[in-house]
């Protein structure tokens, strides 16, 4: 039986959207040309860390859900969204190549009236300029009078509890007014609220604004810990009485690093262009390299820490609390954990992990010894570090069995450890 959603792509972004369609009871196909991904959700388990849990996927199953890495299946749809992956190459600029590939491959399958949304994170013009010469070249129909093409920010919170995909709006810039309406349709059926932008170069701008937004605030957040350190102030109580100011204050805290999918984007680098827009986004810029240089300050503020209670990092043992990027999920993408594990392994320090999410761990290619009993790992630890708040961790507890604590998330009752 033909579907009526095809998503391309299974990993972080379309997993989610899959399940919303299922639940919606909108008839859907998930598409990935990684026969290893079709392997693991056809037995139920999860593709990628910090994704769907097992449970959430084999009810997905169980609700009519398929896979498949056959693009058969692409050419029998009515709405079809590419979520292929986007991440930063070498030189700061998102790498399309994955929004090429699966373009190609549904151009070859598009049929008139098709729906194709893209919800990969993009420059503003990747729908124009990228996608839509890939689709119209590839399947000789024309974007905007033979099938519809828009563009839909992913806004995804991985472990957000208070918001979801269906009460979270969703924006959408179409090719064409009726491209528009077409995604509003189809969005219509999944979520409360659609927000109609004037075009796809806006609806991409505002995953720029939002993104850059998070990363501008948290690099000021992590100047004013480093600051506030350095004059001995309580960074933790100065943002407690900040953020009661009910108006033009909005609370960021800072921490080891930036983790996750959200990556800091500069339009400036349009490398699928060939060109430069001439006008970087200096703030941003400045953002990454602030975000950049915090493990290595946690480095030093365990280096000092150590020295202050006549130890060295070298042979030092250090338990590691919390290693993916967000509190409460498995996803390590882009989490600051790896880089102070491997600096303080570096330093000759004996690193242990612990994290209720991730059974196992490696770094710089060796595996990482997990602690099995928190709490005794913590007192025969010279140092403990939390770099991640998990609902699980009682901080008043491991503050009175390790040795010393830093913590990196002012989670801790104020004067219980050392604090970030």
């Amino acid at each position: 039986m033909p579907a009526d959603l095809a998503v391309i792509g299974l990993g972080h972004l379309g997993l989610p959207l899959a399940q919303a369609a299922t639940a919606a009871g909108v008839n859907t196909v998930g598409y990935d040309p990684d026969p290893r991904v079709i392997a693991d959700l056809q037995a139920g388990r999860p593709p990628v860390d910090g994704s769907l849990t097992a449970s959430e996927i084999r009810r997905m199953l169980s609700g009519g859900f398929r896979t498949t890495a056959e693009d058969a299946e692409l050419g029998r749809v009515h709405t079809a969204v590419i979520c292929a992956p986007t991440p930063l190459g070498e030189d700061r600029s998102l790498d399309l190549r994955a929004v090429g590939d699966a373009a190609h491959t549904l151009a070859a399958r598009l049929r008139p009236h098709t729906t194709v949304l893209l919800e990969s994170t993009a420059y503003p013009g990747t729908t124009e300029e990228f996608l839509r010469p890939i689709l119209e070249q590839g399947s000789g129909l024309r974007a905007g009078r033979d099938f519809h093409l828009a563009y839909s920010p992913s806004r995804l919170d991985p472990g957000n509890r208070a918001y979801g995909y269906g009460d979270t709006p969703k924006v959408i810039g179409g090719l064409t007014p009726a491209c528009t309406e077409a995604a509003a349709a189809f969005y219509g059926r999944l979520c409360d609220k659609v927000v109609r932008a004037r075009g796809p170069r806006e609806a991409e701008t505002v995953k720029v604004l939002e993104s850059n937004y998070r990363h501008v605030n948290i690099a000021l957040a992590n100047e004013m810990a480093v600051f506030c350190n350095d004059i001995g102030v309580d960074l933790w109580d100065v943002v407690r009485c900040a953020e009661t100011k009910p108006f033009g204050f909005q609370a960021f805290r800072p921490g080891p690093g930036v983790g996750g999918h959200g990556v800091p984007i500069d339009p400036n680098y349009l490398s699928y262009q060939g060109r430069s827009l001439g006008h970087p986004l200096r703030m941003v810029e400045l953002a990454q390299e602030v975000n950049g240089r915090m493990p290595r300050y946690i480095i030093q503020r365990c280096a000092t820490l150590l020295n202050e209670h006549g130890k060295s990092a070298r042979g030092a043992r250090v338990l590691l609390l919390g290693v993916s990027y967000k509190a409460d999920i498995a996803d390590q993408e882009g989490s600051p954990a790896r880089e102070i594990a491997s600096r303080l392994m570096e330093l000759g320090a004996q690193v242990s992990y612990h994290d209720p999410h991730v059974p196992q761990w490696s770094v710089l290619g060796r595996p990482v010894p997990r602690a099995d009993f928190l709490y005794e790992a913590a007192a025969d630890a010279d140092l403990t570090v939390l770099l991640q708040q998990h609902r699980t961790y009682d901080l008043q507890g491991l503050a009175v069995k390790a040795q010393l604590l830093l913590d990196t998330r002012g989670a801790s009752p104020a004067g219980a450890a050392h604090r970030l």
